[in-house]
């Protein structure tokens, strides 16, 4: 009876076992020269979950993923979630702090590395005293207290059953905030089976369906991806890292029909010398989020892939990702927009007050629905904060039209979006205000052609000292991400303020000269 109960629940492993039953021998996943049926992967599924149970982890346990985009990702995301285990993925690209800090606080008993991420450990290896276990992919190293992934399938296990919810913990996916710690969204089964489904409605996917993932698989983007074409029994091909010859090639070689990527990917796969080289006829739908789509670029994207529609989604990690999609047919006639809700999202638009606003009046969106994340991890205030009137509040800024359809007029809390990354001033105004010549310190978002955004530091420095623009940028590394540095840093004597006192970002975005003064003096 307890089987059978399982069964009716939307769980994530199950999209793997009802693909596997319907076509065994199709190719489920691709990373290079690897080619793994869905029969093959719900073995070692099978095996790698067993093993998890061997090694002490159970229902509830957590187990981080640092690793790049490759199969074994995916192994390891199913066989968590067969076991009732939850995944906590780690961005590759952080620093050592960073991650010592999510590993600590998300109760990581034990840690999957890639090998070339080993290095990113050893720093903070001795303060990480809940991780009983460290898991190598590709492990060369004679390290005793390190396993090889490729070991654990030397020998036969199988997973005991155990007696799984679909509201239970599936996934922690971190997102900064603007107060400085990230915080740990938690999302359950049924919010990220749900969301697959609202995807493969949207889009029209099919068992046909052969997609490119070049989204790393730590953020929420590239696990829904995979996700909903696994749900539909397509195929995934995987790449590592994004480079836009080796998309070309793959987009002929593979036949591939559907593709995700932020619009700065987008840009540099269009001005890529050799684009017109390739075949494309194969690809029918175009995904882009994470940033607003500029219109010029969704022209161009129309008239290079003819055999393609363009589809403009928005969403956060917080709702799984997907709340909203702007469908090929609507994409010229409401530029700007992000659409529509998904099928099984709820959305209002509302003030401070939670009262709804007319069409026309900016308002903060928010959503409710079966996709929208449990909680943050050990961490209620920000949960009550995020849930207040019993709706997940985006923070986000918008205006619906009197068709309903949906723009972002405003991010939440002076956010930015660079290369499909989050960034938040504030973790980065943390940093600069440890420089002991720096006396005021406010970051922004600036356009920029590669990456859609970039970060600029506006500096007041402290009487009599001096700095140069490089000299900011480099005190800023090894303390935070390479994505998150300041490209941008503009000396000003003093940052505009409200009556307040608060720092006026809309003034310094607006005022925003790139007259980059190289070295100043107060």
């Amino acid at each position: 009876m307890l089987e059978l109960m399982k069964s009716r629940q939307l769980l994530v492993d199950q999209m793997l076992t009802r693909s596997t039953r319907r076509f065994p021998t199709k190719i489920a996943l691709v990373n290079k020269n690897q080619r793994v049926t869905y029969n093959d992967l719900q073995e070692r599924v099978n095996n790698l979950a067993g093993w998890f149970q061997i090694k002490g982890i159970a229902k509830g346990d957590k187990v981080a993923l640092l690793l790049f985009t490759r199969i074994e990702y995916a192994e390891c995301l199913l066989a968590l979630a067969r076991i009732g285990a939850v995944a906590v993925t780690i961005n590759f690209r952080l620093q050592p702090n960073e991650i010592e800090y999510i590993l600590n606080n998300s109760d990581a008993k034990m840690l999957i590395v890639d090998h070339d991420l080993t290095s990113t450990i050893e720093p903070i290896r001795e303060n990480l005293p809940l991780i009983r276990d460290t898991i190598v992919i590709e492990n060369s190293s004679s390290d005793p207290s390190n396993y090889s992934y490729k070991n654990i399938f030397s020998n036969t296990y199988y997973p005991n059953f155990v007696e799984l919810e679909d509201d239970d913990d599936f996934l922690i996916v971190y997102t900064s905030g603007t107060t400085g710690k990230p915080k740990g969204a938690v999302l359950t089964h049924k919010n990220v089976y749900l969301n697959a489904m609202n995807y493969s409605l949207e889009f029209g996917l099919t068992k046909d369906e052969v997609q490119l993932i070049t989204t790393p698989m730590f953020h929420i983007g590239g696990i829904s991806a995979l996700s909903m074409v696994m749900l539909m029994g397509g195929t995934s091909v995987l790449h590592e890292k994004f480079d836009p010859e080796n998309v070309l090639q793959t987009y002929q070689s593979e036949n591939i029909t559907y593709s995700f990527m932020v619009p700065s990917m987008w840009n540099m796969l269009l001005e890529h010398p050799k684009f017109s080289e390739y075949n494309l006829t194969s690809l029918r739908v175009l995904c882009t989020a994470a940033a607003s789509t500029p219109l010029e670029l969704k022209k161009r994207l129309m008239k290079h892939f003819p055999n393609a529609g363009v589809f403009d989604t928005y969403g956060q990690t917080e709702t799984s990702p997907g709340t909203t999609t702007l469908k090929p047919t609507d994409s010229l006639n409401k530029s700007g927009s992000v659409g529509l809700s998904f099928t099984n999202v709820e959305i209002r638009v509302v003030d401070e007050q939670m009262k709804d606003v007319p069409n026309g009046q900016v308002g903060e969106i928010i959503f409710r629905g079966p996709t929208i994340m449990k909680e943050y991890y050990k961490n209620p205030e920000a949960t009550k904060e995020a849930f207040a009137g019993g709706w997940l509040h985006s923070g986000d800024l918008v205006v619906v039209d009197d068709d309903g359809y949906i723009s972002v007029v405003d991010r939440k809390k002076d956010m930015l979006i660079s290369g499909g990354e989050n960034v938040y001033p504030k973790e980065i105004e943390e940093i600069l205000y440890t420089h002991a010549d720096i006396l005021e310190a406010a970051v922004v978002g600036v356009p920029d052609e590669k990456w859609g955004e970039t970060v600029k530091a506006f500096v007041v420095i402290r009487g009599g000292k001096i700095l140069s623009e490089q000299e900011v940028i480099d005190y800023c590394s090894g303390k935070i991400a390479n994505y998150k540095k300041p490209r941008y840093v503009e000396f000003v004597q003093e940052l505009p303020r409200n009556a307040a006192g608060k720092i006026l970002k809309t003034v310094l975005r607006k005022n925003d000269s790139r007259s980059l003064t190289n070295e100043v003096q107060r």
